[in-house]
């Protein structure tokens, strides 16, 4: 395998595998769906929504038992955290410095990693939600940008449950009982009549709202509940809270 390929498999990948699957075997439940809707092989953008920073490893999970060696784009402090960042460095994840001159690097990367065949996830909320019932927020547009420069499929990856294995605010893990990892793997979302207009902020918002929409869409089914008629924008909120 070459080092760095689609099939290359670091050693803090296999490190992660050994310990952390059967872990999640035997201390969660999983409802997995979509999974047909991977391609065995070939570039693709998978994105999904961000409940709980314990939904990478659930979503590697999702990912790799499908077949695929995930790559994510994970904040650059992870990477010089001992042994996680390790584990990240050697995995071939991919660091992102956030509001810094050199986060187009990440960009560029993932650009380079779709386009040589690879699987690369990406959260484009970019953090765990902000939203205060936890549906997928208002995001930038970077996801929407990396879509749109490829011509590989953008597969919505609709998740719930890991918030109730980490809950929000908190370090220690609920175990008991045993929390359900939900994932749906949907369909391509449809841009290719994007793709062929010009790269302007309103496509990129347009290519946003339909990103965002297909996974709101499949969390509201997994919830059992109605679509949000509104959003979560957190810099809307915060002005609102400034100026009140």
């Amino acid at each position: 395998m070459a080092r760095g390929g689609p099939d290359w498999q670091g050693p803090g990948y296999r490190v992660a595998v050994v310990t952390l699957v059967p872990l999640l075997r035997a201390f969660t439940r999983r409802v997995w769906r979509g999974q047909e809707n991977l391609p065995p092989t070939g570039g693709v953008l998978v994105v999904a929504n961000h409940v709980s920073v314990a939904d990478p490893t659930a979503v590697a999970y999702f990912v790799h038992a499908s077949g695929r060696r995930p790559r994510f784009l994970a904040k650059s402090t992870l990477f010089t955290t001992p042994v996680v960042g390790w584990v990240l460095s050697t995995a071939a994840q991919i660091p992102v410095q956030r509001d810094s001159r050199h986060a187009g690097k990440a960009f560029d990367a993932a650009l380079e990693a779709v386009g040589a065949g690879e699987c690369v996830i990406i959260y484009p909320e970019g953090t765990v939600t902000k939203d205060p019932a936890m549906w997928p927020m208002a995001s930038k547009t970077g996801a929407a940008r990396l879509a749109l420069q490829t011509s590989v499929p953008v597969l919505p990856l609709a998740q719930w449950g890991a918030q109730d294995l980490l809950p929000r605010n908190s370090k220690r893990p609920r175990l008991w009982p045993r929390p359900t990892l939900q994932m749906e793997l949907g369909p391509p979302v449809p841009l290719d009549d994007l793709r062929a207009l010009p790269m302007t902020a309103d496509v990129l918002r347009q290519a946003t709202d339909r990103i965002l929409d297909a996974l709101t869409e499949r969390v509201a089914a997994m919830r059992g509940e109605p679509v949000p008629a509104e959003r979560f924008d957190p810099r809307k909120a915060a002005a609102d809270g400034a100026a009140g």
